[in-house]
């Protein structure tokens, strides 16, 4: 009976002891976290803090007032359809549908109605579009960018100066 005792009492103090370890040692990953680990992942807005992303990402933020905005449900199809091509330029997808709501984007970007804001790795706004767009245009506005094209260089090794053959004195 002591025996008993003895066990459910340190199993009580020991019980509470145990869970405060498990629930600190298990804690939600922030929004950059579950991008790294999950590239394809699709955030919400209202869970983001942009400026984690500088210099890591480049932030697309599709803009809404609803869910079930027809331009919205557009956009979406339109990104899923190539995600290989986000996760090669390190593009984080981060929506916003609930303008009630006033996440920490929408007074930084201020949108209208349906807006999909790009944003460089250097945290600038480099493109707003207030209609669906592509991810193959989306793409080229990245490949464009001067970041974009040293990760190019630097993944190919070295980049040719120049394309045009040099006659040979």
């Amino acid at each position: 009976m002591k025996t008993l005792v003895s066990l459910v009492l340190s199993a009580s103090l020991i019980g509470p002891a145990f869970a405060e370890d498990t629930a600190s040692t298990m804690s939600v990953p922030s929004p950059l976290e579950a991008w790294q680990d999950e590239p394809t992942i699709i955030l919400d807005g209202a869970d983001v803090d942009i400026d984690e992303f500088k210099w890591v990402a480049r932030p697309v933020i599709v803009f809404a007032t609803s869910p079930a905005d027809p331009r919205f449900a557009e956009q979406m199809t339109l990104l899923s359809e190539r995600t290989q091509e986000l996760i090669d330029r390190d593009v984080v997808v981060i929506v916003d549908t609930d303008a009630d709501t006033m996440s920490d984007l929408r007074p930084k970007l201020r949108p209208r109605d349906f807006m999909k804001v790009q944003i460089g790795k250097d945290g600038c706004v480099k493109q707003r579009k207030p209609f669906p767009y592509d991810v193959r245009e989306l793409s080229r506005s990245i490949d464009k960018m001067p970041l974009r094209q040293q990760e190019i260089r630097d993944r190919l090794g070295s980049w040719p100066i120049s394309c045009s053959p040099r006659a040979e004195p």
